[in-house]
């Protein structure tokens, strides 16, 4: 199974980049994984926050195949444990030929992103920022990806 993290705007912070691509080394260890980057829209000053998350919209979808199974990284989305997560992309495994995991923009996805998504998932109650959510996401697919391997990574 191709797994990809689809995000909206570039990170900005090297120590985050460092981290992500660090964690996205680990990864491809286990599977084919890849983070695409949507470029920022420019201007967005004389946008509404409706007009920005539909020009996204537009990028993001034409970057899905039919196949793909997308899941929308979204604070209203389901929260797993780490565990319960390893579990539910092993399932994805079995059944998925592509899964796509979407990070928006500052203020989240239009109604069409939501139509085509699969799935949401949350990683916390609490909100974090664009960049550093790249970052934490990442390490917890490594995480499950060692969980689902038996190695000695996470402690529960």
């Amino acid at each position: 199974m191709k797994t990809k993290l689809l995000v909206v705007g570039k990170t900005n912070d090297k120590n985050i980049t460092k981290g992500i691509d660090d964690y996205v080394g680990r990864v491809k260890h286990y599977m084919p994984f890849d983070i695409e980057v949507i470029p920022e829209l420019k201007n967005t000053k004389s946008l509404t926050q409706s007009n920005q998350k539909e020009m996204e919209a537009e990028q993001i979808l034409k970057r899905l195949q039919p196949s793909d199974t997308v899941v929308l990284l979204d604070e209203h989305g389901k929260e797993y444990r780490s565990i319960e997560f390893a579990r539910w992309i092993e399932k994805q495994q079995q059944t998925a030929r592509s899964l796509v995991f979407i990070i928006g923009g500052p203020y989240g996805f239009a109604d069409s992103v939501y139509e085509r998504s699969d799935a949401k998932l949350s990683l916390s109650k609490m909100t974090f920022s664009h960049q550093m959510i790249r970052l934490l996401f990442v390490e917890q697919i490594y995480r499950a990806c060692t969980i689902i391997k038996g190695e000695p990574y996470h402690h529960e």
